[in-house]
């Protein structure tokens, strides 16, 4: 499937499964969600993020401009985001199996820096990732939010987070978020966790 037949089948499943907003994150870039953004019906709004992988571990920033670079200290790609009038996320913080920004005791210092965790990632697969996350946010007074962290079309709205207000700016996002936040804790399946390693390896062999 070419990117733009992917985009556009990322964007209907969210309107199926009645998502208003979808954050798109692709690692390094922000080309896909402008992409997405400019391909969406009325009644679906796109936030353009990426995932950073900083010298200490994984990122998520939103509403972005430009694309942020990567392997360089967090605290340096934090202060780009924020000139950008971005948010910071952790996502994954506590998976063994990813680049988690948390998983060293010493990364605990940057939790003032950041505006939320990830306490409900539904592509962990097995430990208790999700729970640490959930007892730092508590711990550090940070929000907690579910995400689906959608690889495929099928793995979108597995998980969410339903918020009131209007979280399509970064000021209304914040907003949300210090209200009543209600986590939708699904889990994507084995089998599509174990399949989307091999199909973007495969992608990039055939790019090659």
């Amino acid at each position: 499937m070419s990117t733009r037949g992917l985009i556009a089948s990322i964007v209907g499943a969210a309107v199926k499964r009645g998502l208003t907003h979808l954050a798109i994150t692709d690692h390094g870039t922000i080309d896909g969600a402008l992409e997405a953004r400019a391909a969406a019906p009325e009644g679906l709004t796109i936030i353009v993020g990426e995932e950073i992988r900083t010298a200490e571990g994984d990122l998520i920033a939103l509403f972005l401009q430009t694309a942020v670079a990567q392997h360089r200290p967090a605290t340096e790609t934090i202060e780009e985001v924020r000139a950008q009038g971005g948010l910071v996320g952790v996502p994954h913080p506590f998976d063994k199996f990813r680049g988690s920004l948390l998983r060293d005791a010493q990364m605990a210092s940057l939790a003032p820096l950041v505006d939320w965790v990830e306490v409900h990632n539904a592509r962990i697969v097995g430990g208790t990732g999700n729970e640490q996350a959930a007892e730092f946010a508590a711990e550090h007074g940070l929000h907690g939010v579910a995400v689906s962290d959608a690889h495929s079309t099928l793995e979108v709205g597995v998980a969410y987070s339903c918020l009131d207000g209007d979280p399509s700016s970064s000021e209304g996002l914040l907003e949300a978020l210090a209200g009543d936040v209600e986590l939708v804790t699904g889990r994507a399946s084995y089998y599509v966790r174990t399949f989307t390693p091999v199909a973007k390896l495969v992608h990039r062999l055939r790019r090659r």
